[in-house]
């Protein structure tokens, strides 16, 4: 009798990703399915069809699961099929359930700490007490991921419902924009789509992230920090903030995660081009593609300390005049971003000491090098919240983003160092920190913003805010010299930026600042005021208006100075999307007291609407209406809706939109296809000549025949 040889192997992908929580992934889903996504630490079943019957007593049936191409201890699973088997979390298994003849059936049980990627199987066939062996290699991969649900996995989230929004939702809300005009920008993730397991196996593979640590979702989560840009291994995607995007899709064109991760596989080389929000969301894709929990997560008003003091430094000339360099830092100046997005991943951390496990923060927008890569995290939201910088990774780097003050330094050829503070602001940095609220998405509003800030930060004022920043300035040696300085200053004159709520495109508007001389005396000011068309990342673009002047101020007298700004003064100067910064310096002649104030907002833009005329039917074409009023006296030319839906197809739809006079619909009509029942979602972009990064979403139901 010869040794049995393997006919077929089959997996029942459906069954098992049914069991698995994996049922969403398409390739599950193929009329056929071939390919088995699965979770550690959970059984799956599997049946072998052999050539001749089989004979307990004397065939032996051994599989052999490897990930890569150097097995080692961690990355290979070898057991004997048998009947008397018993599984145990941290090993595999394989354990006969049934023989019919020629089938032989069985369920394998995986280690909880499996490395995740996609394993490879063997299975190797032998008579008792004979050398002569049969060898079959199983022609396709099984991916196996983490596994959130198994409370033994390092990722598992207590609230299991939580896992249907932080792994199982493929669309969500990236919260942009000037603190004041902030508005959740739609994106859809489409981690099940068909290109995005791939793609995340060659990314970890590029990123030279050994198989062997693929089960550690600290190590993950750090590797895909780095290789979501393109800066040390050739990542996914080229960061770029200046506005020059020809050679490649501007950051404000995606819909989406699904074209960047395609195209990414297809031409092995970096994407052009993202920015914060960009790398964020594909980063919270591939995580849930991993099954590692996340959420993209967004700090409105962001610091960049370049220089880790603790606190973000601006510098002006003895007359006030803003210096754009920190002439205390080599390494360049510290910035202010009008918002910054990175990402919280779910995990315990038995690296650290009790209480550091659970949302973590990681960010992908290369700013620093951490250890020589630019890579950041994951940092614990509550090392963060209580600043405590001396544990791994890069707590201090996330403490200044969020909880940075904010000082002003005037040049002073009396001060030992140079320079003497004009104020400090302690409450400007991490105005508030947003994410997307489980289960709601409002493609129209606002409604599914949800404030996080309590999570990064205790309350801007209070003890335990003022004792976190300090903790962490005490660590500090650096942040100790800064905040030394920062002796309380007594003026008599005081100013008021006034706020600038909301401006909507081709309207002007108006900067105020209020003075009030609270002194017995005359004092005579000079001032200045600017208004500057600024990108979100707190680097200026072209002055769009300043006036400087002289004026007195009686003693216990209110006066004011303002500049008005017509729309055809600012729109030749604005860049993409549309933020302006207000500057106000001032300087008072007799007692040398100085003050500047700057605040952020952002022109607004019309939203896309997406209308169906009727009930989407599955499997039956409508067509789906995008419009919205051209807000210029200018005509719209050259323009493109960009359309991504889940429900039709992962990759976006391109459709050129015609010329339109100013004030006049902008509108085109979408063919639609839908192939899937239940709520499908839509994100759409439109971009001319004129008017750039105007965006839409809507939520709609498809229904059976």
């Amino acid at each position: 009798m010869e040794p049995l040889k393997v006919d077929v192997v089959h997996f029942y992908p459906r069954e098992n990703a049914q069991a698995h929580n994996t049922i969403k992934y398409e390739v599950v889903n193929d009329e056929v399915p071939t390919i088995a996504v699965l979770r550690r630490g959970s059984p799956f079943n599997g049946v072998i069809r052999f050539d001749r019957p089989i004979v307990e007593d004397e065939d032996t049936v051994q599989l052999v699961f490897t990930l890569g191409d150097k097995p080692m201890h961690d990355t290979q699973g070898s057991m004997f099929l048998r009947r008397d088997v018993v599984s145990d979390k941290y090993s595999w298994s394989a354990k006969i359930t049934s023989i019919d003849d020629i089938h032989m059936n069985f369920e394998v049980s995986t280690p909880v700490t499996l490395p995740v990627g996609n394993w490879a199987l063997r299975v190797v066939t032998r008579l008792k007490g004979s050398p002569a062996r049969e060898i079959f290699d199983y022609e396709n991969d099984l991916y196996i991921l983490f596994n959130p649900w198994n409370p033994d996995d390092q990722t598992y989230m207590e609230e299991c419902e939580l896992l249907q929004e932080y792994v199982m939702n493929d669309v969500g809300k990236v919260w942009v924009g000037p603190i004041k005009t902030t508005r959740g920008k739609p994106w859809f993730y489409g981690q099940f789509d068909a290109v995005v397991l791939p793609s995340v196996m060659f990314m970890l593979d590029q990123a030279g992230l050994p198989f062997h640590q693929r089960g550690d979702p600290i190590k993950m989560s750090r590797v895909l920090s780095r290789i979501v840009n393109s800066n040390d291994d050739d990542g996914v995607l080229v960061g770029r903030w200046d506005g020059e995007y020809e050679d490649g899709t501007a950051p404000a064109d995606w819909t989406g995660s699904v074209d960047i991760l395609a195209q990414y596989l297809e031409t092995q080389a970096p994407v052009m081009y993202g920015q914060c929000w960009v790398f964020a969301g594909v980063v919270t894709t591939v995580c849930r593609a991993l099954g590692l929990p996340s959420r993209v997560v967004s700090n409105l008003v962001s610091a960049h300390d370049a220089n880790s003091s603790l606190t973000v430094d601006k510098y002006y000339t003895e007359t006030m005049e803003e210096l754009d360099i920190d002439p205390n830092n080599p390494q360049g100046a510290d910035s202010i971003w009008n918002y910054h997005v990175w990402n919280d991943v779910w995990m315990a951390r038995p690296d650290l000491p009790p209480g550091y496990g659970g949302w973590q923060a990681i960010d992908a927008t290369p700013q620093e090098t951490s250890q020589g890569m630019y890579q950041c995290g994951p940092a614990p939201l509550e090392a963060i919240k209580q600043g405590v910088i001396g544990i791994s990774y890069d707590v201090e780097f996330m403490l200044a983003s969020v909880n940075a003050d904010l000082m002003r330094w005037r040049h002073d050829p009396q001060s030992e160092s140079g320079f003497s503070v004009v104020d400090t602001n302690n409450y400007h940095i991490g105005r508030m920190v947003l994410t997307k609220k489980p289960y709601v998405f409002d493609p129209l509003g606002d409604a599914d913003r949800d404030d996080i800030t309590v999570q990064y930060k205790h309350r801007e004022g209070t003890a335990s805010e003022r004792l976190a920043l300090m903790n962490g300035v005490r660590y500090s040696e650096r942040a100790k010299r800064y905040y030394a300085v920062a002796a309380n200053l007594s003026n008599d004159v005081s100013f008021k930026l006034r706020d600038i709520d909301t401006v909507t495109i081709g309207k002007e508007f108006r900067v105020i600042v209020d003075i009030d001389n609270n002194s017995d005396e005359g004092r005579n000011i000079k001032a200045a005021l600017s208004a500057t068309s600024v990108f979100y990342n707190g680097v200026k673009s072209d002055v769009v208006k300043k006036i400087e002047g002289k004026l007195f101020v009686g003693p216990q007298k209110h006066e004011e100075i303002s500049i008005h700004v017509q729309a055809d003064e600012y729109l030749p100067k604005l860049v993409e999307y549309c933020n302006m910064k207000i500057s106000a310096m001032a300087i008072v002649d007799e007692t040398k007291q100085s003050w500047a104030d700057d605040d952020d907002f952002q022109i607004l833009k019309p939203n896309i609407s997406i209308k169906f005329n009727e009930d989407l039917i599955i499997n039956q074409p409508t067509a789906a209406s995008l419009s919205f009023v051209n807000p210029l006296d200018r005509p719209l030319s050259g323009g493109e809706f960009r359309v991504t839906s889940s429900g039709v197809s992962g990759r976006s739809v391109r459709l050129a939109a015609p010329d339109v006079p100013p004030h006049e619909l902008v509108s085109v009509e979408l063919p639609v296809l839908p192939n899937k029942l239940g709520k499908i979602n839509i994100v759409a972009t439109y971009r001319s000549n004129e008017l750039k990064d105007i965006n839409g979403a809507a939520s709609v139901e498809v229904f059976e025949g």
